[in-house]
């Protein structure tokens, strides 16, 4: 194919099409913003800038290649159109408007190339055959500017993305920040609220496939043997949901916990993969809390006590350590409320007035021997009562 098809136009175009090219450029704008309408509402007061300075830059540089052998937009007018598409990257909007609008404009440089070499002398089927090769040639290559600089920006945008992303993992993994910085960070990628997060951890080489599964839910920091990935709470941190996501990566899910304290978590989790191991099936560090209290796991203990101890989470300090020594004593003495009477000193009614508040708490779980356990665990570190 030719690469410069408008080459062969007549000598006569661009003095026949200059003349009309002011009321042309407006006419096009115009008409692209009818036919584009989502376009022309996004660019609302900058049409002038966003559409009729464009069309006007293209139709003077399709009159100047009449005739010629140059290419088609030399740099400074290439870029012209490159920024366009950057800009409406920017806008967040994708190649289809501006696509739609150059078809437009094509059609309507065809009739008014033709028209202005019809206003001078009759125009033969030949002349008409390479005014359409050249102007749809030549549209090829504005089309292919825009694209460019459509697909840079949006290049540039996703590196920025993952640059704020990679930023807010590694203060949240190196712990210690202040909540503001933090908090501003996690914004920045479209995190307004950020609470309670499920680190997991897998091999480096799942890295690219799970920040890719995960997408704005998950954070994916690479470190030096392994991968983080930390996620929100919410569906995509459902067990469920984690547990086939994850299935043949070696990972290990942490279990959820407050953002301040992520680097606890971290750690507990990496102590669970090393005790339990990895397999194609995950593996959640909340299934071996108790096994990783009694090997001394750091942070385990304040784990498992957060997870056995939430129903009274919202007693006030006094009453909730009243209850919780109520309930270590009956443990202890094998629910004989005589004995617990008489250990705290209280009348055996009182005993039973809060066991029966334990009861509406607790519910089944005081039946339940592993949950009885894992309380006399708790119960054992003397800080809970506090």
């Amino acid at each position: 194919m030719d690469a410069t098809p408008w080459h062969r136009l007549p000598a006569d175009l661009a003095p026949a099409m200059r003349p009309r090219l002011p009321s042309a450029a407006r006419t096009i704008a115009d008409a692209v913003a009818a036919t584009t309408p989502a376009f022309a509402d996004a660019a609302g007061t900058h049409v002038d800038r966003d559409v009729r300075a464009p069309v006007q830059v293209a139709l003077e540089r399709f009159a100047d290649l009449a005739g010629t052998d140059e290419p088609a937009l030399p740099p400074r007018i290439r870029e012209v159109f490159v920024a366009l598409g950057a800009a409406e990257a920017r806008e967040n909007r994708g190649p289809e408007l501006l696509l739609g609008a150059l078809r437009t404009a094509s059609r309507l440089m065809l009739r008014l190339a033709s028209e202005a070499l019809a206003g001078l002398r009759p125009v033969t089927v030949d002349e008409l055959i390479d005014l359409t090769d050249a102007v749809s040639a030549y549209v090829d290559e504005l089309a292919a500017a825009c694209t460019d600089g459509l697909t840079r920006q949006l290049r540039e945008q996703a590196g920025e993305g993952e640059r704020r992303r990679r930023q807010v993992a590694d203060l949240l993994l190196r712990g210690g920040g202040q909540a503001a910085t933090v908090r501003e960070a996690a914004a920045a990628i479209g995190w307004p609220a950020l609470d309670t997060l499920v680190p997991v951890l897998f091999p480096l080489e799942h890295a690219r496939d799970v920040r890719f599964r995960f997408g704005g839910d998950g954070l994916v920091a690479e470190r030096a043997t392994d991968a983080v990935l930390l996620i929100r709470t919410g569906p995509r941190a459902e067990r469920a949901i984690l547990t086939e996501a994850l299935t043949g990566r070696d990972a290990v899910v942490g279990p959820a916990c407050d953002w301040a304290v992520l680097p606890e978590a971290v750690a507990l989790t990496e102590r669970a993969g090393a005790l339990i191991g990895t397999g194609p099936a995950a593996v959640f560090a909340d299934d071996h809390l108790t096994a990783l209290v009694l090997r001394g796991a750091p942070g385990a203990l304040a784990t498992l006590a957060t997870r056995r101890l939430a129903p009274l989470a919202g007693l006030t300090p006094a009453r909730r350590a009243q209850l919780l020594r109520t309930l270590e004593s009956w443990l202890r003495h094998w629910g004989s409320r005589t004995a617990v009477a008489a250990e705290l000193f209280v009348h055996p009614q009182t005993v039973s007035y809060r066991l029966g508040r334990l009861r509406d708490a607790f519910g089944d779980d005081l039946d339940d021997p592993v949950v009885r356990f894992e309380l006399q665990l708790v119960l054992a570190g003397k800080e809970i009562l506090l």
